[in-house]
């Protein structure tokens, strides 16, 4: 009988613990289900971006995205953006979406306007600039061929800028 009382008394105390660590983690996460309001902002592309991810502020994570869609009349990306009540965002800011270096994950990042007046629940960003295609950009650098013709540079001659000017 005193096995089965220190069997059962192990067991409460690492129910209890879990039970703290899931409660944390819940208040955390900023994962509730209500609060805060719903605003949203078209891109011409959204690579990278997953519903979850982070909405930032000079840094600061100020909300989350809610859904994604598409615009079937303009075929852009529209982002639904769950932000915390207690951030106003200027109605004339404006939202891009960034990478958290070269392997993190793209979340939106707003610059504040210097408007006074805050968009409200169902609002829209209208001024945005969509993810970079950055293994486009790569690839462009290292595979792109200069126009023109470069028979006439002797070597150690690096040929004319389009300017007329040598670097």
């Amino acid at each position: 009988m005193q096995n089965n009382l220190v069997e059962t008394l192990i067991g409460a105390v690492v129910i209890a613990v879990a039970a703290v660590f899931l409660f944390y983690g819940y208040s955390t996460a900023n994962v509730h289900g209500g609060g805060g309001y719903t605003v949203s902002a078209m891109f011409d592309r959204v690579d990278g971006l997953t519903t979850g991810s982070d909405v930032r502020i000079s840094g600061i994570k100020v909300g989350t995205v809610s859904s994604q869609s598409l615009d079937p009349k303009s075929f852009e990306a529209v982002v639904n953006m769950s932000i915390d009540p207690s951030v106003k965002i200027p109605d004339d800011s404006n939202a891009k979406i960034t990478s958290n270096g070269l392997l993190g994950n793209n979340y939106v990042s707003i610059t504040p306007g210097g408007s006074t007046d805050a968009l409200t629940n169902g609002g829209e960003i209208e001024y945005t600039q969509g993810s970079v295609d950055l293994m486009g950009l790569i690839s462009q650098a290292v595979f792109s061929t200069k126009g023109g013709d470069d028979k006439g540079a002797k070597p150690g001659n690096a040929p004319e800028t389009p300017s007329g000017n040598a670097p």
